[in-house]
């Protein structure tokens, strides 16, 4: 319990650094603070490069999302009903971005990308980034899977449903909960990922982690910090979304959360 507290610890205090320190009303990181100011929030909302980076984290990350929540979802049905050789290979491959680091897969991309046209381009990290949400949604859409029962399927084909009426009436109403949370997942891991995007983009498609990188390197402001907590407050709030759909799905298995 003490380990746990310690690691607890370890990993939330630095954000009590960060947040009172975006209120500062001086020009450096420095405690004790001179006052308190809104003034990098102000700075963050009047700057273009700001919005530009967040436009284009947004634009990534819907379409990141998008692709990651179809493939996964049909990719952990198909693992789910069909048995075929080589399924644990097959899952295991698509498992790998979890594990492998992520500079390599960056360098790999990169390259592969070069034939392509694709680097310096939204769409490129887009796919990219799909990439690795891919299997977040695989994994909670097989964990809801788990519970499913195949009766269901059988008894809409023996009254003349389709795959496509089975896949859209029965299959995606009962996998909800676990296909929005792999896509919370799926957008959290494009939003903040930052090695691919350094690999891939250019100073027009900076998104919002590569332009905070970028900002701590060449020019140090507590703007910075202020755009930090503001992801702060994201990050929390899809945790939020995340249990509350966590514990959605124990209900309707009739389990207590």
């Amino acid at each position: 319990m003490l380990l746990a507290l310690a690691a607890l610890a370890f990993l939330v205090l630095p954000l009590f650094v960060i947040v009172p320190l975006s209120f500062n009303a001086g020009s450096f990181f420095s405690f004790p603070m001179p006052g308190w100011s809104l003034r990098w929030y102000q700075e963050v909302w009047q700057s273009e490069l700001w919005w530009r980076a967040l436009q284009n984290s947004l634009v990534v990350g819907a379409l990141a999302t998008a692709l990651a929540t179809v493939l996964g979802t049909l990719a952990a049905i198909g693992f789910h009903l069909a048995r075929f050789p080589g399924q644990r290979l097959l899952m295991a491959l698509i498992l790998s971005p979890m594990i492998v680091p992520v500079v390599i897969v960056a360098a790999g991309v990169y390259f592969f990308y070069l034939e392509l046209g694709l680097v310096n381009s939204l769409l490129g990290l887009a796919l990219a980034h799909a990439t690795l949400g891919a299997p977040f949604v695989v994994v909670t859409v097989s964990a809801t899977l788990a519970g499913f029962d195949r009766n269901l399927i059988r008894a809409a084909q023996s009254l003349g449903a389709g795959p496509l009426v089975v896949l859209r009436r029965i299959l995606i109403p009962l996998l909800a909960p676990g296909i929005v949370s792999g896509a919370l997942f799926a957008f959290v891991t494009s939003f903040d990922e930052l090695v691919i995007a350094l690999f891939l983009t250019g100073p027009a498609q900076r998104t919002l982690p590569r332009q905070m990188f970028d900002g701590i390197r060449e020019n140090l402001s507590p703007s910075i910090l202020a755009v930090a907590t503001l992801l702060i407050l994201l990050a929390a709030l899809l945790l939020v979304c995340a249990e509350l759909l966590r514990r959605r799905n124990l209900r309707l298995r009739g389990l207590r959360p």
